[in-house]
């Protein structure tokens, strides 16, 4: 949770927290920003690895981010809550979504591979 809200500050910095667009719906500007923060997420930890900041994360530990990550899906929520799926009110992606961003950063380390406002695929 922390490194995915240190993603929306440096959103912030960037000028990437600009209202504009369509704001919800399955590649609107709010799913695209949360997919965002959570590519930055794992940005951040792999470069507080690597940096010694924190220690090395298990395989235990990186699955229970993943898992908390797909826990907070619109799909997983909606589900759950609605007992169905809306795609047109989506603000923060699916689980799949929300995983594999993780992931992305996480497995880079690199920012500039965050750029979720201009990925053809979220």
């Amino acid at each position: 949770m922390i490194p995915h809200e240190y993603g929306h500050h440096i959103q912030d910095l960037l000028g990437d927290l600009q209202a504009g667009g369509s704001d919800t719906g399955p590649t609107g500007r709010s799913v695209r920003t949360e997919l965002q923060a959570d590519c930055y997420a794992g940005v951040w930890a792999d470069n507080a690895q690597s940096t010694g900041f924190i220690q090395p994360l298990t395989q235990e530990q990186m699955g229970s981010a993943l898992d908390a990550a797909k826990a907070v899906g619109d799909d997983r929520i909606q589900q759950a809550t609605l007992g169905q799926v809306t795609p047109d009110n989506f603000t923060h992606g699916t689980s799949a979504q929300r995983v594999h961003w993780l992931s992305v950063g996480d497995q880079s380390g690199n920012p500039d591979d965050c750029d979720t406002f201009h990925a053809q695929q979220l």
